[in-house]
């Protein structure tokens, strides 16, 4: 095991293999003093413990380093900041989940990246079918829809694929993720309000890399994932293939699968070539076609056929495009694009909505800078077509969006201990008008052994139909909206945070990490009911989001131990005063213990607690803890075997309550606030040279 490594400011940075963050590494003399926060007497934690927050912590692009000398370090770089900057040159902050923690997620849910955001503090995945396990992301409380996910800075998940984009994307090929919260529709336009996941795929390499990985459940799921990267002299090709299957699995015995029956196969090659050694290009294409069935176990094999079920049938295909070239005087060029066919149906009894999504992304940018600054300037253009199918009963029809965009970043060390970065971007929408964006961070180093970030900014979204309340109603009795009579969604958000890291020994670091956010959202988009039928409406007042993120990482030797917390105060503005967002624990703790031994062995157990969740309409849903223990072997240098028990207490809500209210004709399910799938064991082998 390598040897933490200090220095005296974040100019270097590499990666730990921990659990969901990065820390920037800080040089530390002694402690003298520790502040703490107190947390809100209204909402204390129901295990009894009076939680305080250690304010010694976090600039959030933190860096935890293990290295042997200076000489060894490598630097991480982050892409989402559009200047492809260390993590320490940037004052935006941005979290990084590298490749040997995406291999350890990996272990545990081979399928989807579901797990690998769920246990990051400050995300929280939100189940939204209680038969067909969609989902949508929470970042720092805020609705799933303000969240975007792009795939190496390319919007390509996004609008009817809603839910079923976290279920569709296997992680095997990911060389990192990268994380953003608070607004960032200055740098990516409209929709990243609460913030954007961006995953960074491999690329080739001098070395060839070669990957297989086999995987089975005993909730009756299967997973075969291969990846291969190569150069071949001015090309290099990589290319990835998966096929995920599970059979209908229903461990409450109630008759409802809590997984579905679904088969999905997934194939992305990608070319690069070197047109000399300043110009490249690369092309690369996507295949996803599933199956889902969920519901009534017995309409799922074949035995009742007027009991209650929910199919979705998608298929998503892509293409991406890009061309990179560096003039002289260090001025470098980048034009991307994507093109993206998406088409699903959704069908439940008497009940069809069915169409084709095509989407397009250009952007053309320019970047540059001296020692001291650093820019980036662009243009972008994205075009939305939704063409509903003629099988389809739906009320949802026909639309078309565009929105052209033009933004700018500016980078300036003003001081060795004072970095400044301001973007603006000016947005034009068909429907909704022109939104102007600025945005503002500011990196302090006050001493040596300390580091501050403190950003804020300004994003819209524009009102669609494709959202996860849409969803839990099949999109069906559901009205149109208006672009006339709708206003664009906007907000404001700012985050503050600390970072600093104290080694007590060569074997012994402690890393503590703080961050407090808030955001704010107006004119928020809802669906209201009456007599059966739904409609889009506007919110009155705002939405707020505030609270804190806290981590402390200790390492001792082969041991690692992190200990996470979520505080998030999510509420709705009304006449009466403030109501609380339903689905979301304003308390939320992770703690996960890793033993690891290079080249031999890994032993995980991980620990999460939820607290109480507001529901609509109904009693709030309880606390719970989740737990998990992951095993990994390595067998020789190619072979690796690994064995998880995932919630091996089986904490799920259907032990709790009936969540059908209704029967397997007519179900009326409530709200899912906790696993129904409990207790499952997953085994396999990775294969890597």
């Amino acid at each position: 095991m390598a040897k933490l490594t200090s220095i005296s400011r974040p100019k270097q940075a590499h990666e730990i293999n921990h659990p969901s963050i990065i820390f920037y590494n800080f040089k530390l003399e002694n402690i003298s003093t520790m502040l703490m926060l107190k947390l809100p007497p209204k909402q204390p934690l129901k295990f009894g413990l009076t939680f305080l927050v250690p304010l010694l912590a976090s600039v959030c692009l933190s860096h935890l380093a293990f290295a042997g000398d200076d000489d060894d370090m490598e630097e991480v770089l982050i892409t989402s900041s559009r200047t492809n900057s260390t993590l320490d040159d940037t004052p935006l902050r941005v979290e990084v989940l590298g490749e040997e923690e995406l291999g350890e997620k990996a272990n545990m849910k081979p399928g989807d990246i579901r797990m690998i955001l769920n246990e990051s503090t400050g995300i929280q995945v939100q189940q939204t079918s209680a038969t067909s396990f969609n989902s949508s992301i929470r970042i720092q409380g805020v609705d799933g829809r303000y969240t975007q996910l792009l795939r190496d800075g390319l919007p390509i998940y996004s609008g009817f694929s809603g839910s079923l984009s976290l279920l569709q994307v296997t992680p095997l090929d990911l060389q990192q993720v990268e994380v953003i919260k608070g607004a960032s529709s200055t740098l990516y336009g409209g929709g990243a309000i609460a913030g954007l996941i961006n995953l960074i795929s491999k690329t080739p390499d001098e070395e060839p890399e070669t990957a297989f990985m086999v995987n089975a459940t005993s909730a009756q799921g299967a997973d075969a994932s291969a990846f291969h990267s190569r150069e071949l002299g001015k090309h290099g090709l990589t290319l990835f293939g998966s096929y995920n299957k599970s059979e209908a699995y229903d461990p409450a015995d109630n008759g409802l699968s809590a997984i579905p029956e679904f088969e999905r196969i997934t194939l992305t090659p990608r070319w690069f070539y070197a047109l000399s050694d300043n110009t490249h290009l690369n092309f690369g294409v996507g295949l996803i076609d599933e199956d889902r069935l969920g519901g009534s176990i017995d309409y799922i094999e074949g035995r009742n056929t007027t009991e209650y079920f929910e199919s979705n049938e998608s298929r998503r295909t892509y293409t991406r495009f890009g061309f990179d070239h560096e003039f002289g005087g260090g001025i470098q060029l980048e034009i991307k694009n994507t093109n993206s066919w998406f088409d699903r149906r959704l069908e439940i009894p008497n009940f069809i909505f069915s169409g084709e999504q095509i989407s397009s992304f250009s952007e053309i940018t320019l970047a540059g800078g001296k020692i001291d600054v650093s820019w980036v300037a662009g243009v972008n253009l994205i075009s939305d077509e939704f063409k509903r199918d003629t099988e389809s009963n739906g009320l949802i029809d026909d639309h078309t969006e565009e929105t052209i965009g033009v933004f700018g970043q500016y980078t300036w060390d003003i001081a060795p201990s004072l970095v400044l970065e301001t973007g603006l971007r000016v947005d034009d929408h068909s429907d909704y008008g022109n939104f102007l964006l600025p945005r503002l961070s500011l990196l302090i180093l006050p001493a040596d052994d300390l580091s501050l970030r403190i950003g804020g900014g300004y994003g819209y979204k524009t009102p669609t139909p494709f959202i996860a309340e849409a969803e839990e109603i099949h999109f069906q009795n559901l009205a149109p909206i208006d672009p006339d009579a709708f206003k664009a969604e906007t907000s404001k958000g700012l985050n503050f945070d600390i970072n600093y890291l104290s080694e007590f020994s060569d074997d012994f670091s402690l890393t503590s990490n703080v961050l407090f956010f808030y955001t704010q959202i107006d004119d928020g988009l809802q669906i209201i009911e009456s007599n059966n039928a739904y409609q889009f409406d506007q919110l009155k007042h705002a939405i707020d989001s505030r609270g804190v993120e806290s981590n402390l990482v200790f390492n001792f030797g082969e041991l690692k131990y992190l200990l996470g917390y979520t505080y998030v105060d999510a509420r709705q503005k009304t006449d009466s005063g403030y109501s609380n967002l339903t689905l979301i624990s304003p308390h939320r703790v992770n703690q996960v213990l890793m033993w690891e031994k290079e080249d031999d062995f890994r032993i995980g157990l991980e620990a999460y607690y939820y607290s109480e969740q507001e529901r609509e309409n109904d009693t709030p849903g309880e606390s719970y803890w989740f737990w998990g223990l992951m095993m990994e072997k390595t067998l020789n240098k190619q072979v690796a075997a690994f064995l998880n028990f995932e919630n091996f207490t089986d904490s799920r809500q259907t032990k709790r309550e009936n969540i059908n209210a209704g029967d397997l004709v007519n179900p009326v399910f409530r709200d899912i606030y906790a696993p129904l799938d409990g207790f499952v064991i997953n085994g396999g082998v990775k294969v890597r040279f």
